[in-house]
């Protein structure tokens, strides 16, 4: 099922309240997505461990494509 551009953004906000996050729906469809999150909680972290943070606030979302970039603020 797939999911809107602000309930994708409210999940990973719920997450990380102090992210800023930018999405694109990569095919136009709501299944396919490419996100950035930028937050201070990635400090410290391998890129690996972040990218599973952020797949672990959306696990619960039946999302069909996920491109992730993160960034340490």
């Amino acid at each position: 099922m797939p999911i809107t551009k602000q309930e994708l953004e409210d999940t990973i906000k719920a997450a990380f309240p102090n992210a800023e996050i930018k999405s694109v729906d990569t095919a136009g469809d709501n299944d396919h997505w490419s996100v950035e999150v930028a937050d201070s909680a990635f400090a410290g972290k391998s890129r690996l461990e972040q990218h599973r943070m952020v797949q672990a606030a959306v696990a619960a979302k039946n999302i069909h494509a996920l491109q992730i970039k993160t960034v340490t603020i």
